[in-house]
């Protein structure tokens, strides 16, 4: 049987507290660059640990039980059932958010002010064929708050797409250094623009990458966020089923359809 390593990260004693007990805790009380948010313990955590092939292993933040409302009983249930059929398990709240916008990058660029062009220039660094406007994004490969566990296979290429990201912010000598630094608003408070582009690393390699084997948590029955959309949840189902119709079919009158339904949310 495969093994299931799910991490949650503390980030002070508190946190360490309040964690489930059910992961197994990952050590960032040194917090050394908090500017990067998880992406600082993951990245040291995948440099520098052996991992076996066959296994599965995530890196959950100390909100996963809030924003989910599962706990480790659970997510360890729900890979142990299906891991003869996946390579990745998706745990991602906010349907609403996923559904409502046409990809993560559409959805980013709503929230956070000026983000857009430094999406833009990530993807055409890391991404070059993908068209952000064009490139579609359905409850089968969407990832919020990096709620995923994965084989290693997936997250070596995870790793290599955002050590390039990462790169340029730590050499900050382009324009595009500087915007992945700069800060935006998160929550009433300034959060810099790498974190929420390297939150969006998984979904585009998902939805990219048609060789990878994915399960998703069903996203309808995790909370939804507080936006005024999410008054509309069988709305927000039909323009989810629009857009993987859209992807799967390939025929334009399902994304025409899904622009007539979202404009009368609007």
């Amino acid at each position: 049987m495969a093994g299931i390593h799910i991490h949650q990260i503390f980030y002070s004693k508190q946190t360490l507290r309040e964690n489930d007990v059910g992961f197994l805790g990952l050590d960032n009380l040194s917090n050394l660059r908090p500017d990067w948010s998880e992406y600082w313990p993951i990245r040291h955590f995948l440099l520098n640990k052996s991992l076996n092939e066959d296994d599965y292993y995530g890196f959950f933040s100390p909100k996963f039980k809030a924003k989910t409302s599962l706990d480790a009983a659970v997510v360890h249930q729900f890979v142990d059932a299906h891991a003869s059929e996946a390579d990745v398990f998706l745990f991602s709240p906010c349907f609403d958010q996923g559904a409502f916008t046409i990809n993560l990058f559409e959805q980013g660029a709503a929230l956070h002010h000026d983000i857009k062009a430094v999406f833009q220039g990530c993807i055409e660094m890391i991404a070059p064929a993908v068209n952000l406007d064009a490139l579609i994004m359905d409850s089968r490969n969407i990832v919020f708050c990096n709620f995923i566990v994965a084989k290693p296979k997936f997250w070596r290429v995870w790793l290599a797409l955002c050590e390039l990201i990462f790169e340029v912010a730590e050499k900050n000598c382009t324009t595009l250094g500087a915007s992945l630094n700069a800060g935006t608003n998160h929550d009433g408070k300034i959060a810099p623009n790498k974190v929420f582009m390297i939150e969006r690393v998984a979904s585009l390699i998902l939805s990219t990458q048609a060789d990878w084997k994915v399960k998703a948590y069903n996203p309808l029955l995790l909370p939804f966020s507080p936006a005024l959309i999410s008054r509309f949840p069988r709305e927000l189902l039909q323009l989810d089923a629009l857009k993987i119709a859209a992807v799967s079919q390939g025929y334009p009158q399902y994304l025409s359809m899904f622009s007539q339904l979202r404009q009368t949310l609007l």
